[in-house]
């Protein structure tokens, strides 16, 4: 048994999106793929300061999480955001920070 198994289901997808866009790289992708119309693998890879390779990489966790789709046009893949799934994370994680603001403990702020 892995230990992270022991955690409610919805504990472990926002642990899982939250690994997915802790990286600035993809967070890159995605504000990328937001701004640009027809967004092609090659077009992404020469916005980063990064190799084709490790923008595929990064590509792979983006679409693995639903966060974005891409459509095969000849040897080139078109990349969309998928709205609706981010939308679905956007709004566990605010859900889950409003509980935690919620039942927080009142203490001295001035250590924050």
């Amino acid at each position: 048994m892995i230990k992270k198994d022991v955690f409610p289901a919805e504990l472990q997808e926002l642990a899982a999106f939250a690994r997915v866009i802790s990286h600035p790289a993809r967070l890159a992708i995605l504000k990328y793929v937001a701004e640009t119309p027809a967004c092609i693998t090659g077009d992404i890879s020469e916005f980063l300061p990064l190799s084709r390779t490790t923008v595929s990489q990064h590509l792979k966790e983006l679409r693995r999480m639903g966060l974005i789709h891409g459509e095969i046009d000849g040897l080139k893949v078109n990349y969309c955001l998928c709205k609706p799934t981010i939308r679905k994370h956007l709004t566990a994680f605010g859900e889950f920070f409003d509980q935690i603001e919620a039942a927080a403990q009142s203490c001295d702020t001035s250590h924050c």
